[in-house]
């Protein structure tokens, strides 16, 4: 509460000065009063030292029963209440209430000592300073509020063990390269196979990961490591690390010995083109060996797909496929239509690109996955010892009968570290290879979006080594003319760039083709698989200069020899922009990553925030845009005409 005093107005001099007087003495006391008041709150917020003594309660109690002094307020048409000026019935109310007012300071003086003494002593009480000054503001007044901003501290979450203390593995893939000869765990027809891809020495989180798989399969794959279940894998580590090959050698080398076909590994991935990638690599390892791969994405039919998986002969059906590599959706489509294909027999569960996987929980292919793996317990065939049963508690009789376990393997660049989502996918005594900077915290919480906020000290995300990162302001209208200045300032012979609709990367890629000079293609949904497919093909050998794509290639796809990476549209996440500018600087080459803003503002804060380290701003100063205006205007028009015939044809 801020003091103050009721300022009385000086009469007419026909009022005399013993009305002045008494007016005057009415206020200070008034003021005074205010003043014990302050005093009293203030030492009731101070912690007591010692028992307040009889009369200090009672003066406190005292100061409990007063009324609070109405304000008055000056009308236009007369004075104040109590001057000479006001009409007489409002000057008597006034008095009155003046007169209520001394009364209780009368009172209450002998209620308080040290109130009195301080009165007796004031110069108000021995006839010091004039009214004037004596009606002034307090020099120690009380402020009410005084909320300083301070910042609320962060709660920090807990996390289980296996995520606040990961297994940490280098992102510098060009430093801290193993040998192949120094992990000789691994099959001596797989490390041929390996040298004979140009391979001789394994990145640091293959040379993590490999030793960590092939301890759990040692003794076989139908059994585990002295009989126990073995623990699930999860790795976070930047894209072009080399996350594909660690769960590959493993999981080829565990099933060398298997005699009877079965579907003993899954790989589920979120786009079809990574699906057929991962697939290839698969191929490449297992050619000379009797294990046999299938690929379930629906770019063939489903029949043509189940003459992969099972053959129907005179004795029942017969599984054709070792290794199967699918996305989520065609995945389920077999489990519930292909007669004969089940997966009572799995020992692999890996999921690659995991938390977009994770995202689409809500397909609830998951579910329908264990259930096909973990058959019922009713349902008994003719390998009923050895047949699987749901996971129980450990303990001697659940181990007396052993069984092939199922290990899951999750692997992504953008891991989320948020257990409840992570929870979902029953992961069984879990265990975290991450690089040092990709453990944050539950940023991803928010959102992921992927809000899907997280992070520590060291960023959220690990990038690649050799990937610098700049970002060019500009205006809606300019943006294509930057693009096709940094592609032909640069002189790249492979570009991807990447929008965030469908319909801004087509008319980009007619308004490229209209101004010419730069071997153009688009990839997006409005093609089909197989023209996707060769699209890629021709962009991997160098036929296609620019490649304008949504966020189809984002995930996974490993181009060889990406230079550059434009971001047309800025990612509205960080995790999008990891992915994207993932394409580049692979496997410790060098590479860039441009991004064209409208606001550069709230971007710069979010790649800032999520430890993305050196990034630059580059200008593109309208005198170098200068000389391509020209053509650049009557692609415009192009394009204005070529949107039009489009929208003509679409009608009809």
């Amino acid at each position: 509460m801020a003091l103050f005093h009721v300022a009385r107005y000086s009469g007419p001099e026909a009022a005399g000065a013993e009305a002045e007087a008494e007016a005057d003495g009415r206020a200070r006391a008034l003021l005074e009063r205010l003043r014990c008041r302050a005093r009293e709150r203030q030492l009731q917020k101070q912690p007591p030292q010692q028992e307040p003594s009889e009369t200090a309660q009672t003066a406190q109690a005292a100061g409990k029963r007063r009324r609070r002094p109405r304000r008055t307020r000056r009308r236009k048409s007369g004075g104040a209440p109590g001057s000479p000026h006001a009409p007489p019935s409002k000057r008597r109310k006034a008095d009155n209430e003046d007169e209520d007012a001394g009364a209780e300071s009368s009172e209450e003086a002998p209620a308080g000592n040290s109130v009195g003494a301080e009165a007796a002593g004031s110069p108000e009480g021995q006839g010091g300073p004039p009214p004037e000054e004596a009606s002034g503001p307090p020099a120690h007044a009380l402020v009410l509020g005084g909320f300083g901003r301070s910042k609320a501290p962060k709660v920090q979450p807990f996390l289980p063990a296996w995520l606040a203390e990961p297994s940490c593995v280098g992102k510098n893939v060009t430093e801290g390269l193993v040998s192949i000869e120094d992990i000789p765990e691994v099959h001596p027809d797989l490390q041929k196979r390996l040298r004979a891809q140009g391979i001789s020495s394994y990145f640091p989180v293959q040379a993590a990961v490999i030793p960590a798989l092939l301890e759990s399969t040692a003794h076989g794959f139908l059994v585990s490591r002295g009989g126990y279940r073995p623990s699930d894998l999860c790795v976070s580590a930047p894209t072009g690390s080399g996350k594909t090959l660690a769960f590959v050698i493993p999981v080829v080398q565990a099933l060398l010995r298997r005699a009877v076909c079965q579907v003993r590994a899954l790989v589920v991935l979120p786009t079809k083109e990574l699906a057929q990638q991962v697939s290839n690599v698969f191929s490449v390892y297992a050619d000379a060996t009797p294990l046999r791969v299938a690929l379930l994405t629906g770019q063939k039919s489903l029949a043509k797909e189940q003459e992969s998986l099972v053959q129907d002969t005179a004795h029942g059906f017969r599984c054709l496929a070792d290794i199967v590599v699918a996305t989520p959706g065609r995945l389920v489509d077999h489990v519930e239509q292909t007669p004969g294909f089940g997966l009572q027999h799995l020992r692999f569960l890996v999921i690659d690109e995991a938390d977009r996987v994770i995202d689409s929980m809500h397909q609830s292919w998951l579910p329908r996955v264990l259930a096909a793996a973990f058959p019922r317990e009713g349902t008994r065939g003719p390998f009923a010892l050895l047949q699987r049963t749901q996971p129980r508690a450990v303990t001697a009789a659940s181990v007396c009968c052993p069984q092939m376990p199922l290990q899951k393997l999750l692997f992504s660049a953008t891991l989320t570290q948020n257990p409840e989502k992570l929870q979902q996918l029953g992961l069984y005594r879990p265990r975290l290879f991450s690089t040092g900077s990709a453990h944050g915290g539950p940023r991803d919480r928010a959102a992921d979006g992927d809000g899907d906020g997280d992070g520590d000290s060291g960023g959220k995300y690990a990038f690649p080594a050799g990937l610098t990162h700049r970002y060019v302001p500009c205006s809606l209208r300019l943006k294509p003319l930057v693009v096709l200045h940094l592609i032909l300032e640069m002189n790249l012979s492979r570009v991807l760039c990447f929008t965030n609709s469908r319909e801004n990367s087509h008319r980009l890629f007619l308004l490229v083709q209209a101004f010419g000079g730069v071997r153009v293609a688009e990839f997006s949904s409005r093609y089909g698989p197989g023209s996707r497919k060769r699209i890629l093909k021709r962009f991997q050998q160098g036929k296609i200069q620019l490649l304008i794509s949504t966020d189809a290639t984002a995930r996974g796809i490993d181009v060889q020899g990406v230079q550059l990476v434009v971001n047309y549209d800025a990612p509205q996440y960080l995790r999008t922009y990891v992915h994207r500018v993932g394409r580049t600087a692979r496997a410790g080459k060098s590479g860039q990553a441009f991004t064209l803003l409208l606001k550069e503002r709230r971007f710069v804060r979010m790649l800032r925030e999520g430890g993305v380290p050196g990034l630059e701003r580059h200008d593109a100063p309208s005198e170098l845009l200068q000389p391509l205006a020209p053509r650049y205007q009557e692609a415009l028009s192009q394009l204005e005409s070529a949107v039009r015939e489009e929208r003509k044809q679409k009608a009809a």
